[in-house]
């Protein structure tokens, strides 16, 4: 049952305290994004015991979970800057509420209208760190074509083609929303300082782990899946076959949400992963119109701010 805006629930600050309690744990997995999302469905008591062995380190996972203080971890919350969304907040994005393994709070800095689907539809934009022009290009002219048409471009401010995904949006005064694999109020990486700053003032930033957490490898894929809960459109701009941009579209997939692509060169390890989702059934993507016919239906228009395209001339003739 949702409530209107309030304190994040105890018992979702406890989750929260318990999925970074759990960490090592975690990491053992190796970052299988289907084994995390099975352990992130379970029950608090179930998790514990999925992931420790009986002895002395349950015994401390459940002691530290038993004795966990709310309120001081809404404190932590107010001292980072940061508000919190508890599943149970009816400001909480719906769209996440259709995953089983939804996070228990979102730790947010910035702008809540921003997580608002039912303001403006959102749709992510991710893909390769070390992209190359080509790729940066596209994805930049995506998010200025997208937010320029009243959308909000969610990504993961990685570098490479997310940071150009929301430096797009910004460049067209419109929203957008990164997902980080650690605290919120922490910049990562530490070089888009400037640009999580931004991101801040006009859009949000967001996570489901709690102040001052230090992302570590397994929040990649797990930060992955909400970027895909987030968004009615799941579009992949440069990936290679193993990226973890994959795991993105394929969260989109399995939610029965919309994947799109856009095509590289055959011979390029970039478009590998793009070309082999085409290939499988994904939208292809030669356009912020793409994108628009898919998340909001035919019809509408890349506004004029965007130049009637969300590519540079020259990138549509490469198309």
């Amino acid at each position: 049952m949702s409530r209107p805006g309030v304190l994040p629930c105890d018992a979702c600050l406890r989750r929260t305290w318990l999925v970074s309690a759990l960490t090592a744990h975690i990491a053992r997995l190796g970052g299988r994004s289907d084994d995390q999302r099975t352990l992130f469905a379970l029950g608090d008591g179930e998790l514990i015991g999925a992931l420790t062995a009986p002895g002395t380190r349950r015994l401390r996972v459940r002691e530290g979970y038993e004795s966990f203080h709310a309120a001081a971890a809404r404190g932590r919350c107010r001292s980072a800057g940061l508000m919190a969304l508890c599943r149970h907040d009816a400001r909480y994005p719906h769209p996440l509420r259709d995953m089983p393994d939804a996070p228990a709070v979102l730790h947010v800095a910035g702008e809540l209208p921003a997580l608002d689907p039912d303001a403006a539809p959102a749709v992510a934009i991710v893909g390769a760190r070390r992209a190359s022009a080509y790729g940066l290009e596209v994805a930049r002219g995506l998010g200025r074509g997208l937010a320029a048409a009243g959308l909000t471009v969610v990504s993961g401010m990685a570098l490479g083609i997310d940071a150009a995904a929301h430096e797009g949006a910004l460049e067209a005064d419109g929203s957008t929303v990164a997902v980080l694999a650690g605290a919120a109020e922490i910049p990562y990486p530490a070089s888009k300082r400037a640009l999580h700053g931004r991101i801040v003032r006009k859009g949000a930033v967001v996570s489901e782990l709690p102040p001052a957490f230090r992302a570590r490898r397994w929040c990649f894929p797990a930060r992955n899946r909400v970027i895909a809960g987030l968004a009615r459109l799941t579009i992949v701009v440069e990936a290679a076959e193993r990226s973890g941009a994959l795991i993105t579209s394929k969260v989109a997939g399995d939610l029965g949400r919309d994947v799109g692509a856009v095509p590289g060169r055959v011979t390029s390890p970039l478009a590998a992963g793009t070309n082999a989702l085409i290939n499988d059934g994904a939208a292809l993507i030669a356009g912020a119109q793409n994108a628009l016919d898919l998340a909001c239906g035919v019809g509408m228009r890349v506004a004029e701010a965007a130049g009637g395209s969300s590519l540079e001339p020259r990138v549509r003739r490469v198309l």
